[in-house]
């Protein structure tokens, strides 16, 4: 695993259950809202700072997915996919990469398929037990409660570039 995170150039994530806690919470007029965790955000935003590009790939639609990835500078963004391993892969070719330089954070079947074609994978510990057993980490956080951070700086750690982050003070 640490070849492979040494290797990861773009990483890729769902959102419902991973980037959130997989709750959706519909209004009177029938708006959704989804609850994002800040952790999660800086995190991303240090895998951006150290030159990963990121992207979330989800199943779902939602004008506050869009919002966010907006929020984080996130400029890959799919919603309302079906086949996440054809989106993934068609970024990768558009990057000039391949699925050895990625990684994949999914907590259901729809992301066993992405999941299993990159180097990398991850679950967050509210993951179906299929999915924590193909992925290569799974968090003891939970989706929407600090697993995406985890991720992120198990990433940098291994990239040995965590400890710039620490000693800047710089989230």
């Amino acid at each position: 695993m640490t070849q492979a995170l040494q290797q990861l150039k773009f990483m890729a994530f769902d959102i419902d259950g991973v980037m959130t806690d997989g709750t959706l919470t519909y209004l009177p007029d029938g708006t959704e809202t989804k609850t994002f965790y800040t952790l999660d955000g800086a995190g991303i935003r240090m895998l951006q700072q150290s030159g990963i590009v990121v992207g979330w790939i989800t199943g779902r639609s939602s004008s506050a997915v869009a919002h966010r990835a907006k929020n984080l500078g996130i400029t890959h963004l799919a919603q309302g996919v079906s086949d996440k391993h054809n989106v993934l892969g068609t970024w990768l070719q558009e990057a000039g990469l391949d699925f050895s330089q990625a990684g994949f954070m999914g907590d259901d079947l729809i992301d066993l398929a992405v999941m299993k074609a990159c180097a990398f994978s991850a679950a967050p510990a509210n993951a179906v037990a299929t999915v924590k057993q193909a992925a290569s980490l799974v968090t003891t956080e939970g989706g929407g409660r600090g697993a995406v951070r985890t991720v992120c700086e198990h990433i940098l750690q291994a990239q040995g570039k965590l400890d710039a982050f620490l000693n800047s003070g710089i989230h």
